[in-house]
């Protein structure tokens, strides 16, 4: 259905708001407009917002300049990209801890971890994305005992998305070693498409 109140253009200035607003800000302006433009001051927005609008069927331009990053968001068969059914609707594995069961032994909780992250690359049936929030962002960062089975998952075409939030509060934002930064918005996003969501 198409909308005769739609904008041609709007501008969002997310500048200095944090997750998932700039996301949601946007998400909101391409309901009511065939071109927008958001503008955002960090690598983390620009990431969030151009993911969103790729999922969405627009076109990305990203333009720095000196008082912002400017995103240039153009309709590209979107509203086709909103009508049919998501592709993400496979099963999604959500870690909120760097230890899998919940017994008071970190180091068999470790062990178990690095086992079954070890045994899903081996499987046929693979999540399609797997979501870290909580302390299980520990897992995706520098130090992490499994980034090599992580690492070959991702180029096995699994998406690894870490909370931001969570990796900014323990100090690991810059630390992350796989994987995507991701928002609230992205990763409730993700949750809800799946078919299925298996969580440790």
């Amino acid at each position: 259905m198409t909308n005769d109140n739609r904008q041609m253009t709007r501008t969002v200035d997310a500048r200095g708001l944090a997750c998932p607003k700039p996301v949601l800000l946007t998400s909101e302006a391409l309901e009511e407009a065939d071109r927008v433009i958001t503008i955002v001051d960090n690598e983390a927005a620009r990431q969030n917002v151009s993911r969103l609008a790729q999922s969405r069927g627009y076109t990305v331009t990203v333009e720095q300049k000196g008082d912002g990053i400017y995103l240039t968001l153009a309709k590209r068969e979107a509203q086709k990209a909103r009508e049919e059914p998501s592709a993400a609707s496979g099963v999604v594995l959500f870690i909120a801890s760097d230890i899998l069961g919940r017994g008071d032994n970190v180091e068999l909780g470790s062990l178990l971890m690095h086992s079954f992250l070890n045994t899903l690359a081996a499987l046929t049936s693979r999540p399609e994305s797997i979501i870290f929030m909580n302390n299980g962002v520990k897992l995706v960062t520098e130090g992490s005992a499994v980034l090599g089975e992580l690492k070959q998952l991702e180029s096995q075409g699994i998406e690894i998305l870490a909370c931001g939030t969570c990796l900014s509060r323990l100090e690991l934002m810059d630390k992350i070693a796989v994987g995507q930064v991701s928002n609230m918005y992205t990763l409730a996003d993700t949750l809800l498409k799946a078919k299925k969501v298996v969580a440790l």
